[in-house]
């Protein structure tokens, strides 16, 4: 399965467009289920805060979450960072043209960070999964926290995360360095850098297992097979969204007892 350059081509389209780039993070919002969850939690976390918060996104691919802080939290600042130079130069170049003053974006390996004390919050979306040295860039984000400090991770389980339903499996994304992450190994990882670990929580349950199949998955599956199916898309979405919709609401509105996903909440001491 090739989804990188599925990836490409949509960043290709998007790229000099600010509406087009404001459409397609609506598209993400609303498609992956995995922004309702980090969404949520973020209102949870910055909501109800009255003092302006430093917000460092680990890993802020295509800007989506930066996008939504700088938005929703105005008095917030948002210091993004993503290893791909390509990334953060779209980021900047839009976030300057739709007129977003309180984020700024750079090009930063994370396992080679030394920020001391800097940040409030980090947000870490779907980035410990392909990086080996997860311990070091735990550590490195703990000391990038200020005392009481939150991290925000979203990551794979081991419970068939990216697809993979076994060791031997190769992950639905390429550049996967682990399918994903037992509850008790992140926690493990976690405080054995200095945090405490106030949430692990289920995301992708049965509900939204099948939810991702039919809203991400299959159609990928077809736009691997030929570009023409781009002209098939809405006519596929036509007859599916809605009942992937509801398996999507199902999912995040319940509690799930397992999942392909995990959301973990945690704070430096």
């Amino acid at each position: 399965m090739k989804y990188d350059p599925i990836k490409k081509i949509l960043g290709d389209i998007i790229r000099e467009n600010v509406f087009l780039r404001k459409l397609f993070y609506k598209l993400l919002g609303l498609m992956f289920l995995r922004e309702w969850h980090v969404k949520r939690e973020l209102r949870l976390l910055l909501g109800g805060e009255k003092a302006p918060k430093q917000i460092y996104d680990a890993g802020c691919g295509f800007g989506q979450y930066s996008y939504y802080c700088a938005s929703r939290f105005p008095r917030s600042a948002i210091y993004a960072v993503d290893i791909k130079s390509e990334q953060v130069q779209d980021c900047t170049r839009f976030f300057q043209n739709a007129g977003l003053t309180n984020a700024t974006f750079a090009i930063e390996d994370l396992t080679q960070i030394r920020h001391e004390k800097k940040f409030d919050l980090a947000i870490s979306v779907d980035v410990m999964e392909h990086i080996p040295d997860d311990v070091g860039v735990f550590r490195n984000l703990h000391r990038s926290l200020r005392p009481g400090g939150k991290l925000l991770v979203n990551t794979p389980s081991d419970l068939g995360g990216s697809d993979a339903h076994g060791p031997e499996d190769e992950s639905f994304i390429e550049e996967h360095a682990r399918n994903g992450y037992g509850v008790e190994e992140i926690r493990t990882k976690l405080t054995s850098v200095g945090f405490k670990v106030e949430k692990i929580k289920f995301a992708y349950g049965p509900w939204g297992s099948i939810a991702w199949r039919l809203g991400i998955k299959y159609p990928m599956l077809l736009l691997n097979t030929s570009k023409l199916f781009f002209i098939l898309l809405p006519f596929y979405y036509l007859l599916t969204l809605p009942f992937t919709l509801l398996l999507m609401y199902l999912d995040y509105a319940g509690t799930n007892k397992t999942g392909t996903g995990l959301i973990v909440i945690a704070t430096k001491a």
